[in-house]
């Protein structure tokens, strides 16, 4: 693609929360970009999504949107486990497309949908949308600046109480283990650990424990890690879903210095340094995937790389499921 006037019609598979104000307004917003169509089971709630965001079509079957000539990409919304059907049909129909994260629930399936899309040379994107938020690539500048020297270590703690959800024993997607094997891990800890390569280079090496302590539901609910990069950096991560508080904690460790902050809480960053301790605010977008999605556009026209393809997050998931267990 490398028209500057040309206008890249979207269709989405899966018109759910995440899209309400999270994804779907920020194509809208991008210069070139516009929703053409939507598709979701339940066709009275596909047709008031339509409606609601000015849509012209919705669907109820998903082959009908990956194969109207009207859709020119794809973005796949739904919950993981439909991931590698969705995506290896629109790699056939050999259209762009972008899939929500984790790209899939283990890594065999990544790789199976990577090399669907390579072997049409058709873009992949994963919605890793935090490489392209500024909060967090102020911290990637830096990283790379050396403002806190070498970097020796990296480490990240979340935790956070059992909602009413899981205490109730009703059905949640996200922690039943056929679609995430590690529950909360796979849908939370995917996001830092995607930006942890994104800013330290591959990981080499990975161990990990993980099991269920409450009982509440199938999946996992607790997790530690530790893991090499390539560069030399080493990580440690701990990942609790029954604790008593929520807390969200990164430190990076430098030879001149440490950056503190979190991955979720659009919370100040805070930069220590041998000239003292400072704290540093940028304030995400009102529709948090806005940078992600304009700079999909961005490498459509051939100005950039895009930050999170199929490859990074394929890379992700292998880190995955070698702290929670899933056989490679």
């Amino acid at each position: 693609m490398n028209n500057t006037t040309k206008l890249v019609r979207w269709g989405i598979i899966g018109c759910g929360n995440v899209t309400e104000v999270k994804s779907g307004p920020a194509y809208q917003k991008t210069e070139g970009f516009i929703i053409t169509a939507v598709m979701r089971r339940d066709a009275e709630k596909a047709a008031d999504y339509a409606k609601r965001h000015s849509i012209n079509k919705y669907y109820t079957n998903a082959d009908e949107l990956i194969n109207d000539p009207e859709v020119d990409a794809v973005y796949i919304a739904t919950p993981p486990d439909t991931h590698k059907y969705y995506g290896l049909k629109v790699a056939e129909a050999g259209k762009p497309c972008c899939i929500e994260k984790p790209l899939a629930p283990n890594y065999q399936d990544c790789q199976n949908i990577v090399e669907a899309f390579a072997a049409k040379n058709i873009a992949l994107f994963v919605a890793y949308y935090r490489r392209s938020l500024p909060h967090f690539e102020q911290i990637k500048k830096w990283i790379d600046s050396k403002t806190i020297g070498d970097i020796r270590h990296i480490r990240w703690h979340l935790s956070k109480a059992a909602n009413d959800i899981d205490l109730s024993g009703d059905y949640n997607w996200r922690t039943d283990i056929n679609i995430a094997t590690g529950g909360y891990f796979d849908d939370l800890a995917s996001h830092g650990l995607d930006l942890f390569i994104h800013y330290l280079g591959p990981i080499k090496e990975v161990s990990g424990i993980s099991l269920n302590q409450q009982g509440l539901y199938t999946s996992k609910d607790a997790a530690v890690a530790n893991w090499l990069h390539e560069s030399g950096v080493t990580g440690s991560g701990s990942w609790n879903f029954g604790s008593f508080e929520r807390e969200d904690v990164v430190e990076i460790y430098g030879s001149k210095g440490k950056i503190t902050f979190s991955v979720f809480e659009n919370e100040p960053i805070i930069l220590k340094t041998a000239d003292g301790e400072s704290t540093h605010f940028i304030e995400h977008p009102e529709n948090i995937q806005l940078y992600h999605v304009q700079q999909m556009r961005e490498h459509l026209l051939g100005n950039q790389t895009h930050p999170s393809s199929g490859s990074t997050a394929a890379h992700t998931s292998w880190v995955m499921d070698q702290i929670i267990g899933n056989p490679i």
